[in-house]
């Protein structure tokens, strides 16, 4: 890809360095602390703390910090470790922003020219763990969009994986991973997101699974739909980039995954498409650019 030197979005957060929920722990801790003697004063008093203690303390083994919630406090930690990051992890954050904003670039004229405004997104850089708006994730989950915070969260760990365990290396697969999680974005702001999830509700295991499907299709389709143009608009991808790409989308497929764990191939249990369908999806928004040709909750066949 041709990125360097090429517009940085400002809309990327970085909290690499945070350790999520800790701090805001401790300032609700702080405020415990400044009226525990009032509340061992009374027999009220002494029932609210014990019943504090016990929702506090159970929803830390969930993985929940209640304290920011009870005691005022934004939730966000603001301990930032002290660790410089290193030029190659300087270069990776470059590259997330230009691609992220180029994204924008994308989408903003889709939506002029659908008659909307595009609502960019912001892309968090975590390491580890990250508390979002849809709850604690670690970095074992990959990169995911939460449509609570219109947030798109990426350990860029992640990219070391795709080339050296799922064998998809080059900055073009990175590239398509940080817009298929865009492309999700871009399914809330349409509304497509809300009506998969109301009409999940009440079916079968495999009835969402396969609506799934389609909305991860259909992911993989809008990615290729900015790839279209960030191809022939801004000229940024080179010789091989396609197939990059097209590597990444197949080495994620489900049917894949399943292989590669020492399971059998369960169709009924995809929850994202095989590795057949995502280049499919992906290669149809590529060669047309028009996110008309996106529409897999109606295609016959995927």
């Amino acid at each position: 890809m041709r990125w360097r030197g090429r517009r940085q979005s400002s809309n990327v957060q970085d909290r690499r360095g945070e350790s999520p929920g800790y701090a805001s722990s401790g300032a609700g801790a702080m405020v415990l602390l400044r009226f525990l003697p009032m509340m061992l004063r009374s027999k009220v008093g002494r029932i609210v703390l014990v019943v504090a203690v016990v929702v506090i303390v159970g929803s830390r083994f969930l993985g929940i910090d209640l304290l920011p919630m009870l005691f005022g406090g934004g939730g966000t930690n603001t301990e930032q470790s002290s660790r410089e990051l290193t030029p190659q992890e300087q270069e990776m954050t470059q590259f997330v922003s230009v691609v992220l904003a180029d994204t924008e670039d994308t989408w903003q004229t889709v939506f002029n020219q659908l008659g909307g405004h595009y609502q960019e997104p912001t892309l968090v850089l975590f390491s580890g763990r990250v508390n979002s708006a849809c709850g604690t994730a670690s970095s074992a989950v990959g990169p995911f969009y939460c449509p609570g915070d219109k947030q798109v969260y990426l350990d860029l760990s992640f990219f070391q994986d795709l080339s050296s365990r799922y064998g998809a290396p080059g900055d073009f697969a990175q590239a398509y991973v940080i817009a298929h999680e865009v492309g999700h974005h871009v399914q809330t702001l349409l509304g497509i997101s809300e009506k998969v999830q109301q009409a999940g509700q009440g079916r079968s295991e495999a009835e969402v699974n396969a609506l799934s499907v389609r909305q991860e299709l259909q992911a993989d389709c809008f990615a290729g739909v900015w790839g279209h143009h960030a191809r022939t608009e801004r000229q940024l991808l080179e010789e091989g980039d396609l197939e990059e790409a097209l590597t990444a989308a197949s080495s994620i497929g489900d049917d894949r995954l399943q292989k590669q764990g020492g399971g059998q191939v369960v169709p009924d249990s995809f929850t994202h498409g095989s590795s057949e369908q995502r280049v499919r999806w992906f290669r149809k928004g590529f060669e047309s650019g028009d996110v008309n040709v996106c529409d897999t909750f109606t295609a016959n066949s995927l």
